[in-house]
């Protein structure tokens, strides 16, 4: 019985999570659980579940929860966030989206847990912190990215192989093929919605910028401890091979499947064994009858360029990206700019930085909070 605790539990690969776990009782014990708002699908998730801790993200509501489970214990905030990540589970789901993950992936790290990662900003910002955390901890890093699950389960056997490339897949997102002036138009409505993937609002919108893409290449540098140059991204609409790995003898490992969140967050909570699922399989004569795969256009989808670049000049530069890119991102998804002034802000507010290196945790979360307050304005 493996316990669990759970960053997110409310969101999309949090709700997932759950079901791996209902449908594994007796693999899984959930230990904690935290939300944002939602604490009525909390409240479920609280009787179904019974977790020792939960943590909302306002006061107010944990006082809500505490009356209404006055057996539980409540917190709420970044304290909270930190206790559910330091409890008495085996492993952490950090499924939170945004900054907001890598303090608690951090502290995490430090207890002495194993992280299933679902958070990206993790390793964007905090990469080189995060991962000398794990080496001196001797914990295990999950990836529960589709990708990045893709590529681990690629390299299993495979420990010590020379790698020649990771093959990341994208989508493409909602506007595969487009030109320059057709994103020109482009609306936030036409913007949320994914062709392959239901995700939430913020990572629906970095899919369609393929900004998506390029935090997940600088998270591959990471994880698998590979060049930015060894790191080649295909464009496949199917969304049926989630990644590849090229080793030194040019033989190609891929991992393939149905688009189903469902099987990387099993191969992370099981590791090192494979879960049962009851899914529906690829059927190799229907999905998987025409594969293709395009070089993404880097001249439209500027984004991707961006994080290569700013990956390799390092230090502070992934962390402004990053912050500037979720303001940005909000103020679209508000109707605050257009869907290209995300990527055009970027590129200035990179232009403009003054870089800073050797970052600990607290310069790291001091940068973020500085860029932060310049974007919004």
């Amino acid at each position: 019985m493996k316990k669990v605790a759970i960053l997110g539990s409310t969101g999309s690969i949090g709700t997932q999570a759950l079901d791996v776990i209902r449908a594994n009782r007796d693999r899984f014990k959930v230990t904690s659980l935290t939300c944002g708002k939602n604490i009525e699908e909390l409240s479920k998730q609280i009787e179904e579940f019974s977790p020792r801790l939960v943590v909302t993200a306002d006061e107010t509501d944990a006082l809500i929860l505490a009356k209404r489970y006055p057996k539980l214990e409540v917190m709420y905030g970044e304290s909270g966030l930190i206790a559910a990540a330091e409890d008495d589970s085996e492993i952490l789901l950090n499924s939170l989206m945004g900054m907001r993950g890598l303090v608690p992936t951090y502290r995490g790290i430090r207890s002495g847990k194993d992280i299933a990662l679902a958070n990206k900003e993790t390793l964007v910002a905090g990469g080189e912190l995060v991962m000398d955390a794990v080496h001196k901890s001797g914990v295990k890093l999950l990836p529960v990215d589709s990708e990045h699950s893709a590529i681990f389960q690629c390299l299993q056997g495979n420990q010590g192989k020379r790698i020649k490339r990771i093959l990341l897949t994208a989508s493409g997102g909602p506007f595969r093929g487009y030109n320059r002036k057709q994103l020109e138009e482009v609306t936030l409505e036409q913007a949320l919605k994914h062709p392959k993937w239901t995700m939430g609002r913020k990572i629906t919108i970095d899919s369609a910028t393929m900004m998506n893409k390029g935090l997940e290449v600088i998270e591959a540098r990471w994880l698998f401890d590979v060049p930015l140059t060894d790191i080649q991204v295909l464009v496949h609409p199917e969304s049926i091979v989630h990644s590849a790995v090229e080793f030194e003898d040019t033989s190609v490992i891929a991992q393939m499947g149905l688009p189903d969140m469902r099987i990387p967050i099993s191969v992370a909570l099981g590791y090192p064994e494979r879960i049962p699922y009851e899914g529906r399989s690829l059927d190799f004569f229907q999905e998987g009858a025409n594969l293709t795969f395009e070089e993404p256009d880097t001249d439209v989808f500027g984004c991707i360029k961006l994080a290569y670049a700013a990956s390799e000049a390092g230090g502070s530069y992934p962390v402004v990206m990053n912050a500037a890119n979720e303001v940005l991102v909000d103020k679209f998804l508000k109707g605050k700019i257009s869907f290209v002034d995300i990527e055009k802000n970027i590129e200035k507010i990179l232009e403009l930085h003054t870089p800073s290196y050797n970052l600990g945790l607290n310069d790291i979360i001091e940068i973020d909070q500085i860029i932060r307050k310049e974007v919004m304005g």
